[in-house]
């Protein structure tokens, strides 16, 4: 919802740099001239991160393990991805647009289309009006989306661990044989305890190649789909 709403704002914006922030006002608009200082001096893509947050110990914590993950598979650097107090230039804005992504992180997306981005620290304050937007399911899936969505780190990943369990296996069936016909031991539990052992550990593997590609694929269904995003209720706009 947050995210298509924004696309479809960014869609309309007329203006040279674009501010956006969260509607619950934890992070306070006072802080937006910070942002345009940035701007100001040349970066086209400014993001906020929070000063002495005030989160929850288990949001904070899980927030940097998340983002040592993004760090280690993507070329995304951010501090803070929670931090929606945001400033744009008019061409990352039109870069965001063109690309038509449909699921994926804005910040991200917009770090990948920047050519001189930056971060400043924005004050952070309890939450003043309604509740957390992100469960912890959505933050999980917030972060498979950077992930499958800015590389495919994980598709290599996969294929290197892939070539590696089936290396391993067949080591194993090898040490099973010369046991059995070099060594005579093994008599009894030879057979089938092997062979099933090693048939479920490769089953895995091929599980979880099925799940990653499962993943790209659809990302491929849905910017093909392209299909109405969102409908506009009404537009707010001054006009000259």
């Amino acid at each position: 919802g947050q995210h298509m709403a924004i696309m479809a704002a960014f869609e309309r914006v007329r203006g040279n740099i674009i501010v956006t922030l969260d509607a619950d006002l934890q992070n306070p608009p006072e802080e937006i001239p910070k942002l345009l200082a940035q701007i100001d001096a040349g970066h086209d893509c400014v993001g906020g991160f929070r000063l002495h947050r005030q989160d929850s110990f288990f949001r904070t914590y899980a927030s940097k393990v998340i983002n040592f993950v993004r760090r280690k598979t993507t070329s995304i650097v951010m501090t803070d991805q929670g931090c929606m107090l945001r400033a744009y230039s008019r061409a990352v804005i039109d870069a965001i647009v063109r690309s038509g992504a449909i699921n994926t992180f804005i910040p991200a997306l917009a770090y990948s289309f920047a050519s001189n981005p930056t971060e400043v620290g924005v004050k952070h304050e309890e939450r003043h009006a309604g509740a957390s937007n992100y469960s912890f399911y959505q933050l999980v899936r917030l972060n498979f989306d950077l992930i499958t969505g800015f590389s495919l780190a994980p598709l290599q990943y996969f294929t290197m661990f892939a070539g590696l369990a089936s290396v391993g296996s067949l080591a194993l069936v090898v040490v099973l044989l010369i046991r059995r016909f070099c060594f005579n031991l093994d008599r009894e539990t030879f057979g089938v305890f092997t062979l099933f052992a090693i048939l479920f550990f490769l089953l895995s593997v091929a599980m979880i190649g099925i799940g990653l590609i499962g993943e790209y694929v659809g990302r491929t269904y849905q910017v093909v789909r392209a299909r109405q995003r969102y409908f506009v209720k009404e537009v707010f706009e001054a006009k000259e």
